[in-house]
């Protein structure tokens, strides 16, 4: 079974071009300081689980009024149940959009391969040599190279969620390199106020100005890069 600690039962804005309910897995393997789910994240904070039966059941109610299920967490493909979970939601007729930090690409092989996921959504964290630091945890970096590769392969989008004092403008030199002919890239604000990390509480992202010319560096590796 699938953890599931939280779902938004109408959104237009986690699949672009179609409304979705979202759902949200517990559990993550990276502790980003920003991160504005600690109940997804931490143990200690862990949400209480809704029965994938419920989830299921909720879903069944909505054939022909949702295009699709968002999957995000957390780190969804933790659960080694994903793909069942997702073959579920498929024999429904619902479209799948999964959200994923690209740690586990053996999963992400499994769930392209066999066509349980129609749309990938892919952190990218920074520059492979500041991965650990702004994960706080140990990151196999050959790993995050196969799961970007793996995903250029289906509609998809990549994206980076900035701290002022954690990336520069600079850096998107090497994060073009990394998705170099993506077809769409995201610069994302961070969220300001509840966090992993309380000291990011406060946190800023780069300014407007800023933020346009990492735009402008994207756009050199990117088919479309758009500003959140």
């Amino acid at each position: 079974m699938v953890a599931i600690g939280g779902i938004v039962k109408f959104s237009t804005v986690d699949y672009p071009g179609y409304a979705v309910a979202s759902i949200f897995t517990i559990g993550c393997n990276m502790r980003c300081g920003y991160c504005h789910n600690p109940e997804l994240v931490l143990p200690e904070q862990y949400a209480d689980s809704i029965p994938e039966n419920e989830i299921l059941a909720f879903l069944q109610t909505r054939r022909g009024l949702l295009d699709g299920v968002a999957i995000s967490g957390g780190e969804p493909t933790m659960q080694p149940d994903l793909p069942t979970f997702i073959a579920k939601i498929k024999a429904m007729g619902f479209r799948v959009k999964l959200d994923t930090n690209g740690t586990n690409p053996i999963m992400l092989r499994q769930l392209i391969k066999t066509k349980l996921v129609d749309f990938v959504a892919m952190d990218i964290k920074g520059p492979l040599d500041k991965y650990q630091q702004i994960a706080a945890r140990p990151v196999d970096t050959q790993a995050i190279q196969e799961s970007i590769t793996l995903i250029k392969t289906i509609p998809h989008e990549f994206r980076t969620t900035i701290v002022a004092g954690q990336l520069a403008v600079d850096d998107f030199q090497d994060i073009g390199k990394l998705v170099s002919g993506a077809d769409r890239f995201a610069l994302q604000a961070v969220t300001q106020g509840r966090s992993v990390s309380p000291q990011f509480a406060g946190a800023v992202s780069l300014t407007s100005d800023e933020m346009q010319r990492a735009r402008t560096i994207m756009l050199h590796y990117v088919k479309e890069c758009v500003v959140h």
